[in-house]
């Protein structure tokens, strides 16, 4: 396998290509053309397409890698390598042209994160990190803030399985509306941790997503120096093929995350119910 800083940089390009046919399709994009896969979670052709772009690139750059994708193009085996693939993060928002939404792209290798790719598209801003190598955004080397609670912006997400996120969701927003100094959501998982890497969130929660919404930005949060764990306080939820699963079924696992500048780590956990 090429080196980490090589394969992430050609990584990043195979996201800004697929989110430059994301882009050029949101022009003409029609409502018509949106599925349904469950309650509140949409895909439509511009999900599946951009999918088949990136899992035929990224074989290109390591035919032995597997797969886990988010609309199960491919799949993964045995395989020593796998990508860990969401071609379109932020559908909603992408159906109502509601910035931001994104390319997301890791690699795993047993029990690590090799690297992550996000691209963002609106904005054109690739976040991207190796293991060891640093947090990166078009070449900018990132680092998280250094904020306290009282000067925090929080992002707390809304999942799409609202009956059983609505109790903790409700009980947050009153433990840190007036505590911190605001709260935003803003619809993709991996731009949250992309933007707590870069220092304009503080911390990020959200429960029932898939390992394709959180695995690249983890390593990003990560390499800038931040802190990235489940809603228990684990911070190896994840790592290794065991915690990878195939399709939709992570989502009945209850996948969370909380990721954070680590100053204000502890206070979130200590108020998750």
């Amino acid at each position: 396998m090429n080196d980490l800083k090589t394969l992430t940089l050609s990584v990043c390009e195979v996201a800004k290509r697929a989110g430059k046919y994301i882009g050029e399709e949101r022009k003409g994009f029609r409502m018509e053309a949106v599925e349904r896969k469950h309650a509140h979670d949409y895909v439509s052709y511009v999900d599946k397409s951009s999918e088949r772009l990136i899992v035929d690139a990224l074989r290109k750059l390591l035919p032995e890698a597997g797969f886990i994708t988010e609309e199960g193009s491919a799949t993964h085996g045995d395989e020593q390598y796998c990508w860990v693939v969401d071609p379109l993060d932020g559908t909603t928002n992408f159906i109502h042209g509601f910035a931001p939404y994104c390319v997301s792209i890791a690699l795993c290798c047993g029990s690590d994160i090799l690297l992550g790719v996000v691209y963002e598209i609106v904005a054109d801003e690739c976040f991207f990190a190796w293991k060891g190598g640093g947090a990166f955004c078009n070449g900018k080397q990132l680092h998280v803030s250094n904020g306290e609670m009282e000067d925090a912006l929080l992002c707390l997400q809304l999942p799409y399985n609202s009956n059983a996120y609505k109790p903790v969701i409700l009980h947050l927003i009153s433990q840190f509306y007036g505590r911190a100094a605001s709260i935003r959501m803003i619809g993709s998982a991996a731009m949250a941790l992309c933007y707590v890497a870069a220092g304009r969130l503080d911390a990020y929660a959200e429960k029932y997503i898939g390992q394709w919404d959180f695995m690249a930005g983890a390593i990003i949060v990560s390499e800038a120096g931040g802190r990235v764990t489940d809603y228990q306080g684990n911070s190896s939820f994840t790592q290794g093929n065991s915690s990878l699963s195939q399709g939709n079924s992570s989502l009945s696992q209850g996948n969370s995350v909380v990721a954070s500048n680590g100053i204000i780590h502890q206070v979130l956990l200590d108020n998750i119910p």
